[in-house]
């Protein structure tokens, strides 16, 4: 299907409320019906949104916006452009796999230098995204009471563990959901240490030179992120990637024995259950959104990286085991 890309800026329909449900009004506020009202109705817009605006063409790219309760802007998309967006993301995300063992190898001589200059603050961050599956943020997310991210997290939203390197953070996440995350990491706890106790400024991330503090932002992250790994990276790609892993780790530790239809149909949904949990989202946004749908449906064929767990084990915490696995599972997806 050829897609025709649209604005919420150009003129579009809209609905009003009518009784108990809506009516659907063209561009000169004239009401719709027939399969243009069809249509509208088929979108299922939340009864909610404030503000919405429909797109007047059935191949739009984007079929409705508006505003959610919190006043944020919200997007419908076309199913169809959805699906071959994220299938496109998949990809990417592969290719970023395969360039990440070298990008961490260029932060371990970033986290060398002395004191907490740019360079190596921001491998500390690298390092936390790629432990602790951190959403990126942004001032303006944080702002409007979106939640935060790494790039917006305060200070005291992190408490140090000196005896064991771990950082503990807490903190109110997308959507206001409570995030509780554990990393223990000595490398970046190194510098996480100095930017937590500095006195001045109240976000967590930032860099000292000359003496002088300056806060980092999400967009010296992703850059970083870019010249480190590859240039199309970002940082939810640690998150899609590590939710892929993990569900082809969960999922290749099931039993053989019992994958009847219906016990597969049970270690997917658990599995997907354990993927939100690290995530921080629900089993649904972990399945639609970040676990590649080939791993489903390589593991629904009995094609697992069962091999390699059998030599190593499922744990994903060991630094000298994580790469074979993450080895195992790129070969799954790229030469099966």
């Amino acid at each position: 299907m050829r897609f025709r890309t649209v604005s919420r800026n150009e003129r579009g329909w809209t609905r009003r409320r009518a009784g108990r449900g809506f009516q659907y009004l063209d561009e000169l506020g004239q009401p719709l019906g027939g399969a243009d009202r069809e249509r509208c109705v088929a979108l299922a817009i939340p009864p909610a949104w404030e503000e919405v605006w429909i797109c007047r063409w059935p191949s739009g790219h984007l079929q409705a916006t508006g505003r959610d309760a919190a006043g944020r802007v919200q997007y419908l998309y076309h199913p169809l452009w959805r699906e071959r967006m994220e299938q496109e993301k998949h990809e990417r995300v592969l290719e970023v796999a395969h360039r990440l063992p070298a990008g961490r190898e260029r932060v371990l001589r970033d986290l060398d230098a002395a004191g907490v200059p740019r360079e190596r603050a921001l491998g500390a961050a690298f390092r936390l995204l790629d432990r602790g599956l951190f959403r990126i943020g942004n001032d303006r997310y944080a702002a409007e009471g979106g939640g935060y991210g790494l790039a917006t997290l305060r200070k005291n939203h992190v408490t140090l563990r000196r005896d064991r390197a771990t950082m503990e953070f807490a903190y109110e996440g997308k959507a206001g959901v409570a995030q509780r995350v554990i990393v223990a990491d000595p490398r970046a706890y190194e510098v996480i240490g100095p930017m937590r106790r500095r006195r001045d400024g109240e976000t967590l991330l930032a860099f000292q030179e000359r003496r002088r503090w300056s806060e980092l932002a999400s967009v010296d992250v992703n850059a970083y992120l870019q010249e480190r790994v590859c240039a199309d990276m970002t940082a939810k790609d640690f998150r899609t990637w590590h939710a892929t892993v993990l569900a082809a780790v969960s999922l290749a530790a099931v039993d053989e024995a019992s994958r009847s239809t219906t016990a597969r149909r049970r270690a997917v949904a658990a599995t997907m259950r354990e993927v939100a949990d690290v995530l921080g989202n629900t089993p649904t946004v972990a399945r639609s959104s970040y676990v590649n749908p080939r791993v489903v449906e390589l593991f629904e064929e009995g094609v697992t990286i069962a091999p390699a767990l059998q030599r190593i084990g499922p744990s994903l915490d060991d630094e000298r085991d994580r790469p074979v696995l993450e080895r195992a599972v790129l070969k799954l997806l790229t030469e099966t």
